[in-house]
């Protein structure tokens, strides 16, 4: 069986412009829209890190099924994998970085480093924020430099936007952080990410907290404790989460049946698929799919 897709665009395949060897994209919001809306307004995902700042506009922004209304100054921050569409009004205006996920690698000795912003958890009520009016032309002042240091020359440019990008990521991690005022230990951050990995990895197939907490030498108890003061949930429910949000994200295309999804997502019928699915979301597969595709 052939598995559906949502489409997938890199880099590449999205500027004409900027050269993808340099693994990023960095453009006026205004003119990308223009260029790419018809094409990209419908939910697709990207191979690579993608955020936005609107500074002028409406309408909304669909994140993994989670939808925000635009505003002003909001900020959105999403990582490869992320199914997302946009729905705009009026004039839209703003910045928008594309990044690969390689293209810190040659600059950071920690290629996970970035992980430790909330908002590149993949987690979508986490990667939205509405910035305070006190650092909006800091931010804005930061957007436009990556954008004259794109049109130059000089040897160092794409380490200039590295740095650029880092100070823009630690400055809205500090005024928009989700977790209070106190920034998380590095090593919860790590854990707290290392598993969120393994539960993208193996989700289909695994579907108990022990059988992760295994796999981090860690208890059962210890795990859900640990994700409970991280996450306000416990392990088994963000597990759940994530067989949903594939669910979600395969219904939105008509090339599997419902089926086929359930056996795909490893449910051993159709009927007790469609049962976990109503149960959680309150809607039928069928119901679920109809909506999103009339979009």
């Amino acid at each position: 069986m052939a598995r559906a897709s949502i489409p997938v665009y890199d880099i590449s395949s999205i500027s004409k412009n900027n050269n993808p060897e340099q693994h990023l994209l960095a453009e006026r919001l205004g003119d990308y829209v223009h260029k790419h809306y018809t094409h990209l307004h419908r939910p697709h995902r990207h191979s690579f890190y993608h955020l936005v700042l609107f500074t002028e506009g409406g309408g909304s922004h669909t994140i993994d099924f989670v939808r925000f209304k635009v505003k002003p100054y909001q900020a959105y921050f999403m990582t490869p994998g992320q199914v997302h569409g946009w729905d705009f009004k009026g004039d839209i205006q703003g910045y928008i970085v594309h990044f690969s996920q390689s293209f810190f690698t040659p600059f950071l000795q920690n290629e996970h480093y970035i992980d430790r912003f909330g908002f590149f958890r993949g987690i979508s009520e986490e990667s939205v924020c509405q910035l305070p009016v006190t650092i909006h032309e800091k931010v804005t002042s930061l957007f436009e430099s990556i954008l004259t240091e794109l049109r130059s020359d000089h040897t160092y440019a794409l380490d200039m936007i590295r740095m650029r990008l880092l100070e823009l990521f630690i400055t809205v991690d500090e005024n928009c952080r989700k977790n209070g005022n106190q920034q998380l230990p590095q090593h919860k951050n790590q854990m707290l990410q290392r598993l969120l990995s393994l539960i993208d990895t193996h989700y289909i197939k695994m579907r108990l907290p022990k059988e992760y907490a295994d796999l981090m030498n860690i208890t059962a108890n210890h795990l859900n404790a640990f994700v409970q003061d991280m996450l306000g949930k416990t392990a088994g429910e963000v597990i759940r989460d994530r067989v949903l949000l594939e669910a979600k994200r395969l219904l939105t295309n008509a090339d599997m049946t419902i089926a086929e999804i359930g056996y795909y997502l490893n449910f051993k019928d159709n009927a007790y698929f469609n049962r976990f699915f109503k149960k959680y979301t309150g809607q039928t597969p069928e119901t679920f799919r109809k909506h999103f595709i009339q979009l």
